[in-house]
């Protein structure tokens, strides 16, 4: 069992449910890109789905951010998918989940020491590194990691009346995946 499987057993332990884990076809604790998002979604459920944060599950969020991956030449092996609240819930976490969420941040940061960017995806995600950077400034102090914001790649994030807005929101999406590439060259 490796380093991150034995985490994501040790998460599952804490009796919060079920947390898939994450994909080999991922770098892991040896990826230089951590990805947060809101919640492991259905795809990732055992049985259900893969049982795997993936880039190749079924579902549109994980081909969105195939696709962005793709476009700014990052490979999956590059990325450790994570999430805000790492426990199967399938809807938005309270603000007390993400609370909950933070030490399983801060732990993984931990187990993951060639992590150099941060890639925030959606309003949860930025709410969880708020907290992260906020009650644990130490662990962040010893790392220079640089941080990039962008929505979430699922088809909700996209929802506006306006076109416009619509068509800024998926460019800001591709903008911040070429940011993560550059920032890794």
């Amino acid at each position: 069992m490796t380093t991150g499987e034995r985490y994501v057993e040790e998460l599952r332990d804490r009796g919060r449910g079920w947390a898939p884990f994450v994909a080999p076809l991922h770098g892991g604790v040896e990826a230089r890109v951590l990805s947060v998002l809101r919640d492991p979604g259905p795809a990732t459920q055992d049985g259900a789905g893969s049982g795997f944060l993936c880039v190749e599950n079924d579902d549109v969020t994980a081909e969105t951010q195939c696709e962005l991956l793709e476009r700014a030449g990052l490979r999956a092996a590059d990325l450790l998918p994570w999430n805000a609240y790492p426990w199967y819930i399938n809807r938005a976490p309270t603000a007390a989940e993400r609370r909950l969420g933070t030490p399983a941040i801060i732990q993984l940061l931990e187990l993951a020491p060639a992590v150099e960017v941060v890639i925030l995806q959606g309003n949860d995600a930025r709410a969880a590194w708020h907290l992260v950077r906020t009650h644990h400034p130490e662990v962040l102090r010893a790392r220079r990691l640089e941080v990039v914001e962008t929505y979430h790649p699922s088809p909700q994030a996209l929802r506006t009346r306006d076109p416009a807005e619509r068509e800024r929101r998926r460019l800001r999406r591709t903008e911040a995946f070429e940011e993560v590439a550059a920032a890794l060259r």
